[in-house]
C-alpha cells in the first residue's frame, strides 16, 4: 500500500512540475495579456472586472489570471499563482499601455489633438441617429433571421457575438447587440487596427508624400539583402523577412505584444529568408514597422500622433476610436485600435466608396483597387492588409468582398458589387463560428 501511494505522489510531483516546467515561462504574457486587457476594457469602455473576465479574458491559460484595478491610480495589475505580476496603465488619448518595471510614470508624454465631429448629419458622415428607410428590394425577413441567427440563445455561448451591423446604400438596414453592448461600445478591432495602419499609407501617396514602391527607408537595412524590401513588400505581408505569429505559444507575436518596450523595431531586426515578393507570411510585427515607418516620416513626435486622426480617423467622423500606444510612443498599428461598431461601419464605406468621404478624395480610388488584389503566395485570400474573398474563402459570398479582419471574430466586410458593409464584433474564431453562413443569409437578403 505504501508504495502504492509513493507511486501517486511520485507521479503528482512529476505532474505539477511538468505543468510548471511548461506554463512558467508562458507566465509573463499571461499576466501581460490579462493587465493589457483589464486595463483597456474598464478604462476604454468602463467595464467592469466581472464583464472583462468573463467576455474579454475568458480565454484557456489567460483566465489563470488574478486581476485587480484602480481607478484612482489608473492602471491594472494581474499576476498568476503570485508570480510574473505585471502592470498596465491608462492615459487619456493613449489608450491602456503594457509597461516594465524600468518605465517612467511620471515622465510628462504627448497625446493626439483630436477634432470630434460636430454637425447635424445622421450615420455615416455625422453621428445622429439615422432615420429608418425601407428597401423595396430587401428581403427584411430573412435579413432579420440571419442577423439574429448570429447571436447566442439564451443559455449558450459558442457564437459570442457582440454586435452586427449591416449597411446598405449607407443607411442601417440591421442592428442588433448582445447583452451589455450598444452602440456606444468601444470595442477592440485587434487586427483590424492593421487596415487603419495600411491606409494612411495610402493617404500619404495621394498627398505625394511617400511612394510604396521605393525601398522601405530603413537605414539598418541598407547594407545587407533587405534593403531591396519595398514598403509595397510589407503592406503584401510578403517581405521576405522571419517571422513566428501563433498565439497558442511564445512566438514573435506574443514576445512583441507583451514583452516589447518598442514594437515597431521588432521585424526591423529580423533576417530576411526569402526573397521579397515571394513568400507571403502574415506579421503583426510588419505592421507595428510600417507604423514606425510612419512616425519617422513627420519631424516631431506630436505630429505623428496627431496624422492618424488628421489625416483618417477624425476625418471620416470615427470619434469613438482610440488606437493605444507602447511604451516607446508607436501606435500599436498591428492590434490596438478600438471604436464603437458604427465607427468601425465608417471605415468600410470609406473603402465602399473608393476614398471619397462625402466629397473629400482621402485616397486614390486605385488604392481601393490595390489592397483588394491577391498578393502573391496568398492563394486569393490576402492582399494588401486586406483579407479577400477571391479565392473563395467565403463559398457563399460574392468574389468581390474583402475585409478588414481581427482576433476572435472581428470583421469589417466590404462588398461593392452589394453596395453593402458588414460588421461583425464578437468573440470566436472562424473555427467556431459560421461566417460564411451568416454572410450567406445577409446577402440573399439583398435582391438584385
Amino acid at each position: 500500500m505504501k508504495k502504492i501511494f509513493k507511486l501517486i505522489g511520485f507521479a503528482s510531483f512529476i505532474g505539477v512540475f511538468y505543468i510548471g516546467y511548461t506554463t512558467y515561462p508562458k507566465l509573463d504574457l499571461i499576466s501581460g495579456f490579462s493587465a493589457k486587457s483589464v486595463a483597456s476594457g474598464h478604462f476604454i469602455d468602463q467595464r467592469s472586472l466581472e464583464m472583462i473576465e468573463k467576455g474579454d479574458n475568458d480565454i484557456d491559460m489567460i483566465d489563470l489570471a488574478k486581476n485587480k484595478i484602480d481607478d484612482e491610480g489608473k492602471f491594472a495589475t494581474a499576476s498568476v499563482y503570485g508570480l510574473k505580476k505585471r502592470k498596465a496603465i491608462y492615459r487619456e488619448g493613449l489608450g491602456a499601455t503594457l509597461i516594465n518595471d524600468d518605465f517612467d510614470v511620471n515622465k510628462p508624454y504627448l497625446v493626439p489633438k483630436r477634432a470630434k465631429l460636430e454637425n447635424n448629419l445622421a450615420f455615416p458622415y455625422g453621428n445622429k441617429n439615422p432615420k429608418d428607410t425601407i428597401f423595396s428590394n430587401i428581403d427584411y425577413e430573412k435579413l432579420n433571421a440571419a442577423v439574429a441567427n448570429a447571436f447566442d440563445v439564451k443559455g449558450k455561448k459558442d457564437k459570442r457575438t457582440r454586435s452586427l451591423l449591416v449597411v446598405y446604400k449607407d443607411k442601417i438596414i440591421a442592428e442588433k447587440y448582445d447583452t451589455g453592448f450598444n452602440k456606444d461600445s468601444k470595442i477592440l478591432g485587434w487586427s483590424m487596427t492593421k487596415s487603419i495602419t495600411a491606409t494612411l499609407f495610402g493617404i500619404l501617396q495621394k498627398q505625394g508624400k511617400y511612394d510604396i514602391y521605393k525601398p522601405a527607408p530603413i537605414p539598418e537595412w541598407e547594407n545587407d539583402e533587405r534593403k531591396n524590401i519595398t514598403t509595397n513588400d510589407l503592406i503584401h505581408m510578403n517581405s521576405g523577412l522571419e517571422w513566428e505569429e501563433d498565439y497558442s505559444t511564445i512566438c514573435d507575436a506574443t514576445k512583441m505584444l507583451f514583452l516589447s518596450e518598442n514594437m515597431g523595431r521588432v521585424q526591423l531586426e529580423k533576417p530576411a529568408v526569402h526573397k521579397p515578393n515571394t513568400h507571403w507570411n502574415y506579421s503583426s510585427g510588419t505592421t507595428n514597422l510600417l507604423s514606425y515607418i510612419l512616425r519617422n516620416q513627420f519631424k516631431t513626435h506630436q505630429e505623428y500622433l496627431d496624422f492618424w486622426y488628421a489625416a483618417l480617423i477624425d476625418k471620416i467622423g470615427m470619434s469613438s476610436m482610440l488606437i493605444e500606444t507602447d511604451m516607446a510612443g508607436n501606435y500599436v498599428g498591428s492590434s490596438y485600435g478600438w471604436a464603437t461598431t458604427r465607427d468601425w461601419a465608417k471605415f468600410g464605406l470609406l473603402y465602399l466608396h473608393k476614398g471619397n468621404w462625402n466629397g473629400e478624395q482621402l485616397f486614390e480610388e486605385s488604392w481601393a483597387k490595390y489592397v483588394a488584389k491577391p498578393t502573391n503566395d496568398s492563394k486569393g485570400d490576402y492582399g494588401g492588409h486586406f483579407w479577400l474573398n477571391a479565392g473563395g474563402r467565403y463559398p457563399d459570398a460574392p468574389k468581390d468582398l474583402y475585409s478588414a479582419n481581427g482576433y476572435q471574430g472581428q470583421k469589417v466586410f466590404i462588398i461593392p458589387s452589394l453596395d453593402l458593409v458588414i460588421v461583425r464584433m464578437g468573440l470566436t474564431e472562424d473555427a467556431k463560428f459560421d461566417v460564411n453562413a451568416m454572410l450567406k443569409g445577409i446577402v440573399e437578403s439583398v435582391k438584385k
